[in-house]
């Protein structure tokens, strides 16, 4: 028996951890994650902001202002996803439910990434449009974003199937 009141296990994990020890684990790790992120995200989202106080912003097209619109509202919901998880930790911290914290908080991590994705991809396609106005935009972007997926979704999701059990 452990400190905790149970008895580790090694069972898919090959670490002799409780199940609170493995929640804690786990929760050091995604708050180390989602500092990335939320730090990019809050950057990008920042600088998403003062845009609209541009002279330059005035000139911007119709299509263009709403490109505009949807990736500050992109970028403040990505935000929101991956700041959820340390509010979500502050309102339940000591009533014992850590490992579904920790699961929740990576549900929103993960709606944060693809949030995060998203106002990425609005904010190229914006930038590139107003930066060039060539036709080859749209195919850039698409570039961008199929790196974006590999780099953050198959590679990892190709990791996972080929080197776990689990």
């Amino acid at each position: 028996m452990s400190a905790t009141g149970s008895t580790a296990d090694t069972t898919n994990t090959g670490r002799n951890e409780t199940e609170l020890e493995r929640a804690d684990r786990k929760w050091a790790e995604l708050i180390q994650e989602v500092r990335v992120a939320q730090t990019g995200v809050q950057i990008l989202f920042g600088f998403l902001l003062t845009v609209v106080f541009t002279p330059r912003y005035e000139e911007l097209s119709d299509t263009d202002k709403t490109i505009y619109i949807v990736t500050v509202v992109l970028g403040a919901a990505a935000t929101g996803a991956l700041i959820g998880p340390v509010s979500l930790h502050r309102l339940v911290a000591g009533r014992r439910v850590k490992p579904q914290t920790v699961e929740w908080a990576s549900r929103l991590t993960f709606v944060g990434l693809v949030l995060l994705l998203a106002t990425m991809t609005a904010a190229l396609l914006l930038i590139l449009r107003v930066a060039t106005h060539d036709g080859y935009v749209p195919w850039l972007v698409a570039g961008v974003v199929v790196w974006y997926v590999l780099c953050w979704f198959l590679v990892p999701l190709l990791v996972r199937f080929r080197h776990t059990t689990k």
